[in-house]
């Protein structure tokens, strides 16, 4: 029983693979939906070093842990895969998402 205990924490608590539909957007203004797709307000920011995060249309954001990944895609709309573990995803593939 122990045993089987450990294995549902073990996975409780380790990453899960997801795919994730937002827009890469600075920390500062991802509870702004009108800056969603400022691709300008997103660079400006980002470069002055505000973390980019990937905030979805229905409210989440996630952090980047891998920051490089995501810093082209500044204020666009993407589909990210990755490894999500609570509010942060590391990022293993990023595309432009179909509309």
């Amino acid at each position: 029983m122990r045993k089987v205990l450990a294995v549902f924490a073990l996975c409780a608590s380790s990453a899960m693979a997801a795919d994730v539909t937002g827009y890469v957007i600075d920390k500062n203004c991802s509870a702004k939906k009108e800056m969603f797709g400022n691709e300008e307000c997103a660079k400006s920011c980002m470069g002055r070093g505000a973390p980019a995060v990937i905030a979805t249309e229905d409210g989440k954001v996630y952090a980047v842990s891998n920051q490089d990944k995501v810093k082209d895609m500044a204020g666009k709309k993407v589909t990210v895969s990755g490894k999500v573990d609570g509010d942060t995803i590391t990022v293993d593939k990023i595309e432009l998402a179909k509309t």
